[in-house]
C-alpha cells in the first residue's frame, strides 16, 4: 500500500475503483482491454481479493466495465451514439424517404428498425391527458408502444399517445404505419403540421422492464424524453416518451436564443 493510499481514509475498494477509473478515463486502459485480475489488483494494492472484487463491482455499476464469464473483466467499448437532433422533424429531410428515427440511424451509419409491442385505444395517464388537453377518465387516446433498434442494439423504448379524435380511422392503428415519414406523415395528412416541439428531459435508472427491453448493462441509466408536438394552430396533437439508453444515445440541440 502506498503512502497516498494510507492517507486516504476511504474504503480500499473505493480507492482501487478510482485508480482504475482514472486509467480508463485517461485511455491508459483502452476500450476492450482486459483489467488486471482480482489477484493482481489485490497484490498491487496490498488488499484482500474480496476488496478488489468490490472495486470491480463499483466500476460495473457505473457502466465502465463488463464481465465475460471465463475470460475476465473488460473496459466497455464506446460505440457511435445515435444523437436525436432538434432538426430530425425538419421538412428538408422529406426527400430522403426516411422517418425521423431512421434518418438519425443513417447519419450514424447504422441500420434502424423497430419492433411493435402494442397498438391500442386506451385511457391516458393523467400527465398525458393534461399535455394533450384530453379526458383522463375515458379511452380518449391511441397508444403505440415500440422498441427501436440500431443494427443489433435495442436503443429506445418509445410510447406515443395521439388523441383518438385524430387517430381514429387512420393508418396509425396499424402496426406498420403506411407512410414513408411514419406517424408524422399521417398526422400531417390529418391537418396537423409540426411547427414547434416541447421536450422535457430527465436522467434516471431504468425500470426492470426497460432494462430487459433495452438489454441494459448493470449501472447504465436512461434518458427519459417527454416530447410534445405542437401544430400550426398552437395545439398539442401528439405526445411521445422516448426512453433512451444513455450509453448509446445522445441529444443534440441547435436553437436560437430568444
Amino acid at each position: 500500500m502506498t503512502d497516498t493510499e494510507q492517507a486516504d481514509r476511504r474504503p480500499a475498494s473505493a480507492r482501487i475503483a478510482d485508480e482504475l477509473r482514472r486509467l480508463i478515463e485517461s485511455g491508459e486502459l483502452a476500450p476492450g482491454e482486459r483489467l488486471p485480475s482480482e489477484r493482481e489488483l489485490a497484490e498491487r494494492h496490498g488488499s484482500a481479493r474480496n476488496t478488489a472484487r468490490q472495486a470491480i463491482r463499483l466500476l460495473s455499476e457505473n457502466g465502465l466495465v463488463t464481465a465475460e464469464h471465463g475470460r475476465g473483466v473488460f473496459v466497455r467499448t464506446r460505440p457511435a451514439l445515435i444523437r436525436l437532433g432538434n432538426d430530425r422533424y425538419s421538412p428538408r429531410y422529406r426527400d430522403t424517404g426516411l422517418s425521423p428515427y431512421l434518418l438519425e440511424c443513417a447519419k450514424a451509419g447504422k441500420a434502424g428498425r423497430f419492433e411493435v409491442l402494442s397498438v391500442e385505444r386506451t385511457t391516458p395517464p393523467a400527465e398525458v391527458a393534461a399535455r394533450l388537453n384530453i379526458a383522463d377518465d375515458e379511452p380518449s387516446v391511441l397508444c403505440r408502444e415500440n422498441v427501436f433498434w440500431a443494427d443489433s442494439d435495442p436503443m429506445q423504448r418509445v410510447t406515443t399517445w395521439i388523441p383518438w379524435t385524430i387517430a381514429e380511422g387512420t393508418g396509425l392503428l396499424l402496426d406498420d404505419v403506411p407512410h414513408s415519414y411514419g406517424i408524422h406523415g399521417v398526422l400531417e395528412d390529418r391537418g396537423h403540421t409540426m411547427t414547434r416541439i416541447y421536450e422535457e428531459i430527465n436522467a434516471r435508472m431504468p425500470s426492470p422492464d426497460e432494462r430487459d427491453r433495452l438489454d441494459l448493462p448493470t449501472g447504465v441509466p436512461v434518458l427519459d424524453v417527454l416530447h410534445t408536438s405542437i401544430d400550426q394552430d398552437g395545439q398539442p396533437y401528439e405526445l411521445t416518451r422516448f426512453v433512451l439508453r444513455a450509453d448509446l444515445s445522445g441529444l443534440r440541440y441547435d436553437v436560437p436564443v430568444e
